[in-house]
């Protein structure tokens, strides 16, 4: 079996001019194969940018596209092509947005191996440890707290039983991050499993340590991406500082990363998005790395449900991977885009048993937000 092409779909829901929120766009890719079996894959990165880096002519050895890489090759050496896209995109790629386009590419590939083998994900993993995996509930806050408790009143009559807000105004003032995440913890009761995203808006160590000390009446199970994760020292500083854990990693990519966020930022969760930090395959390789340093795995995903339908295979088959996160985005790039999307049950999404992703697309989405 041989790799034909390679297709890259950017949708967008705003005019290409006007500002979008996080779950507005969307980077896919169909790797086509001459026995007819086609993977999915996708990037919640910047989809053009992205598909440029797949489409790109070679420069030189160390600068091609990844089309040009693996056209003609056989997809279910998916390490031995992991490693290949990785050499040969050398200069341009090994971090960010070139690891990114790589990612939608891996998980394209794992679909179509479980497809070909007639197997799921997960059993070619290694085995599937649990049969449904508990989700947390993210959403992006009203602009009020009163609004904010609104949102988490109706999560939580939905049945989750952890929920997590950022986003929005989120580490825009500080009393008015005070007044939200008391208005959710009023709403919730003491006891419900709550956690924030500062999407790294509290910018420096002085001020993210007078917030934590700030929410710590508040019970948060987590406090995620407080400040960069380029200054791990930051982190370092802030972990252990008050009851709640600390969280992130969400922009990092590869293991070589990850190696030196764990080292150096001593974090208690980490978050490598999978269409981020090196698709199915690196992800594993990261796993076994947080395994090693004592922190637990918890994947950032807010984007479509392809995104989500492989994060679920790789939990199922992580030893670990008992919590995930389920974007609660009104986009229907999440809402529609998969048309058979993968549902909450009793706060939980039950890990499916057939070959691939299962992903449906609805192709009538795809050609009214495509980007062309």
């Amino acid at each position: 079996m041989k790799i034909v092409d390679i297709e890259t779909l950017c949708l967008r829901i705003p005019p290409r001019d006007a500002e979008c929120e996080w779950g507005e766009d969307a980077f896919i890719v169909r790797v086509r194969t001459d026995e007819g079996l086609v993977g999915l894959g996708e990037s919640d990165t910047s989809p053009t940018v992205a598909a440029a880096f797949v489409d790109a002519p070679q420069s030189n050895l160390y600068c091609g596209g990844l089309r040009r890489v693996l056209i003609g090759e056989n997809p279910l050496e998916i390490s031995r092509l992991w490693d290949k896209m990785y050499w040969e995109t050398n200069y341009a790629g090994r971090r960010g947005l070139g690891i990114h386009a790589q990612s939608a590419i891996d998980i394209a590939l794992w679909d179509i191996a479980s497809q070909y083998y007639g197997q799921p994900i997960h059993t070619l993993l290694g085995g599937k440890y649990r049969d449904r995996i508990r989700a947390y509930g993210t959403f992006i806050p009203a602009d009020t707290p009163e609004g904010s408790a609104a949102i988490a009143r109706n999560l939580r009559e939905q049945g989750f039983t952890s929920l997590k807000f950022g986003g929005g105004i989120l580490g825009d003032d500080p009393d008015t991050d005070v007044a939200i995440v008391q208005a959710v913890r009023d709403e919730l009761g003491p006891g419900f499993e709550l956690q924030i995203d500062l999407a790294s808006k509290w910018r420096t160590y002085g001020h993210a340590a007078a917030m934590f000390k700030r929410m710590e009446p508040f019970n948060l199970n987590w406090i995620e991406e407080p400040v960069l994760a380029d200054i791990p020292s930051s982190y370092a500083r802030l972990s252990g500082l008050t009851s709640a854990k600390l969280a992130g990693g969400e922009s990092l990519t590869t293991r070589y990363e990850f190696a030196a966020f764990l080292e150096a930022a001593r974090p208690d969760i980490i978050q490598p998005d999978i269409t981020r930090c090196g698709g199915i395959s690196e992800m594993r390789r990261i796993s076994d790395l947080a395994e090693s340093h004592g922190a637990k795995l918890i994947p950032h995903g807010f984007s479509t449900g392809i995104l989500l339908a492989a994060t679920v295979q790789f939990l199922a088959a992580s030893k670990d991977g008992d919590l995930m996160e389920y974007s609660q985005s009104t986009s229907p790039l999440f809402t529609s885009l998969v048309k058979n999307l993968l549902p909450l049950e009793d706060g939980h999404v039950v890990v499916p048993d057939t070959p691939g992703l299962g992903v449906e697309l609805d192709e009538d989405l795809i050609e009214k937000y495509r980007m062309r």
